[in-house]
């Protein structure tokens, strides 16, 4: 692995043997990263968002 900075960007270079899934769940990982550094959301906002999500879905579940 070689791992390289440019003035804009990160360079990171793999071998083609990497497993493909480990790598996209690598990707996946930086790209959470990426979008969430700059939160300021608290993990009670989090927890509460959570709740009403998991409780809208058992809801509409129930129709059914």
């Amino acid at each position: 692995m070689i791992i390289e900075r440019t003035h804009s960007e990160v360079i990171i270079r793999l071998p083609a043997t990497i497993n493909i899934t480990d790598l996209q769940e690598m990707a996946n990982f930086l790209r959470y990263s990426e979008l969430t550094q700059k939160s300021k959301v608290t993990q009670k906002q989090i927890d509460t968002l959570v709740k009403e999500v998991k409780k809208g879905r058992w809801e509409n579940s129930r129709r059914f």
